[in-house]
């Protein structure tokens, strides 16, 4: 199964340590969408469609509430690149 660049970015910072935070609105439906980082900084590059693409996949997940990280078949998924050492 192949994935976007977008989608391919976003698998690399997660696999090198970084987390996606959401933020729920009073109806429970996603308000805000942040990519943290290893480092803590905020990637602009997550939209909330590529988010649910990477959860359809089975690329991400969260458990007991913790922020969503990236699972091993999302390891699998990641293609190899330079700067992921």
């Amino acid at each position: 199964m192949d994935i976007s660049r977008a989608e391919q970015r976003i698998l690399h910072l997660l696999a090198q340590g970084g987390r996606i935070e959401i933020s729920r609105d009073d109806d429970r439906k996603i308000e805000k969408l942040q990519l943290f980082t290893r480092e803590g900084w905020i990637y602009s590059g997550l939209d909330l469609i590529t988010f649910r693409k990477l959860k359809q996949k089975k690329a991400i997940r969260s458990q007991g509430g913790k922020p969503y990280r990236i699972t091993e078949r999302g390891l699998v998924l990641v293609r190899a690149e330079l700067n992921n050492r």
